[in-house]
């Protein structure tokens, strides 16, 4: 485990060079395909092995792909009770439980309920139960049959307040829908919530409900989705040139985030710094990228100035890498545009637990999280060889070991939303303070 604040002995500066508030994480939970626990989680995402299948919910018979990343073994009722969880759309009781999960591994967090924060990316919210309730009604009969708690139930906002309300939190609860790029996003304005002196304590994460037979049908529909039903677990291959669409995945995942003196004050422990954060559009097309990766590039050099660092100071990429033919194009020209042609080593979580949408960026920051403090950029799967003109350093087979170094965590949404994070060990705190956990 990571040292405590004692044993790292001097304390570092608690601002950074701009005078800002400096923000850690010191704490991470998750629901997801890769696991619901985070050991489990780092297992699974370190053995660089698919856990893409034929789908179990539904009957995928009439879809071209059918094919996902479920989450296992999901229980809400262990988190908030039977009745609570009726009254949630799953979205939201994933998001709930990971929050939960993640404010458990930070432990007892001091302070005012007043200055706690609660910041969730969504993509799709509580689409199932407008599904179901919609088919409810399509009758006149049905109409009446409607339930008084669709509205609660299928605002995106909800999965944010209901975190808050469980926790008798009363800084800002916001709900940020920025499609793909939502979960970097939350963990990037919570971030700044903190620099700016505005909370001391945020959790921030991201979820979505995306293994539904609507959700999966329309993806399909948009040729987004791998077709590779004969071989799940070699479906989801980012930058490969073989790649056909991306493996559906659903979950949430969260990240204590705290000021540094005050985590540093109670002993807490550290997984890393949040270093840098930016965000920008495309302002090119509704579900297409910029081809030529000219703003995600963009995106990625702000994120590294707003932490004071050159990309010669990048130790790894997690990149968006979705394994669509578009996306992973456009991705891979922007690195060689912001790296040149030898980058550092990249590796894309996607590959292994599939797309989880609106929690995607989250649970990839708890991935990049965890690559600063484990000192090792976890593998890739299915990866083999990439686009004619691209050489991206693709992590393969086994995790590369560099250290305690910063990486950088992408994500690229629909509606050209780019968000990028950069998260290291902590200045000033010593090598100790983020050894193996």
């Amino acid at each position: 485990m990571t040292a405590t604040a004692a044993e790292r002995g001097s304390a570092p500066a608690a601002t950074d060079a701009r005078g800002r508030h400096r923000v850690v994480v010191t704490g991470l939970g998750v629901q997801t395909p890769a696991g619901c626990d985070l050991d489990t989680f780092a297992e699974t995402a370190w053995s660089g092995r698919s856990v893409a299948r034929t789908v179990t919910r539904f009957d995928p018979a009439r879809l071209s792909s059918r094919i996902a990343c479920e989450l296992p073994g999901f229980d809400p009722i262990r988190y908030v009770g039977a009745k609570a969880a009726r009254r949630m759309d799953r979205f939201a009781q994933y998001a709930v439980a990971a929050a939960l999960d993640a404010l458990g591994d930070a432990g007892e967090v001091p302070g005012s309920a007043d200055r706690c924060a609660v910041v969730c990316g969504v993509g799709m919210g509580g689409h199932q139960t407008f599904y179901e309730q919609s088919v409810l009604s399509a009758s006149p009969e049905g109409m009446g049959k409607v339930s008084p708690l669709l509205v609660p139930m299928i605002i995106p906002n909800s999965a944010s307040a209901l975190i808050a309300m469980e926790l008798g939190w009363n800084g800002p609860a916001l709900a940020v829908a920025a499609a793909c790029a939502s979960g970097t996003t939350a963990v990037g304005e919570a971030a700044r919530l903190i620099r700016c002196g505005e909370a001391d304590t945020v959790l921030a994460g991201g979820c979505d409900n995306g293994v539904t037979l609507l959700s999966m049908a329309a993806f399909c529909k948009l040729g987004a989705l791998s077709r590779r039903n004969e071989e799940p677990s070699t479906a989801s291959r980012p930058f490969d040139r073989t790649r056909d669409g991306y493996v559906m995945g659903e979950g949430a995942a969260f990240l204590v985030l705290e000021r540094l003196d005050l985590a540093l004050a109670r002993g807490a422990r550290v997984y890393g710094e949040v270093l840098g954060y930016a965000h920008n559009n495309d302002a090119h097309h509704i579900t297409a990228p910029l081809p030529d990766g000219s703003r995600a590039a963009q995106c990625m050099r702000r994120a590294m100035a707003d932490a004071g660092m050159t990309p010669a100071d990048v130790g790894s990429v997690n990149a968006h890498g979705t394994s669509t033919p578009a996306n992973d194009a456009m991705e891979a020209r922007a690195l060689h545009l912001v790296f040149g042609e030898r980058t550092p080593p990249v590796t894309a979580p996607k590959s292994v637990f599939g797309h989880l949408m609106g929690g995607a960026g989250a649970a990839e920051a708890v991935v990049a999280a965890l690559t600063v403090a484990r000192g090792s950029v976890p593998p890739s799967a299915n990866f083999s060889e990439g686009d004619p003109g691209t050489s991206l350093d693709v992590v393969v087979e086994r995790p590369r070991q560099l250290g305690a170094r910063p990486v950088l965590s992408n994500s690229f949404g629909l509606g050209g939303h780019n968000a990028c994070l950069v998260l290291g060990p902590v200045a000033g705190a010593g090598a100790a303070g983020l050894s193996s956990c």
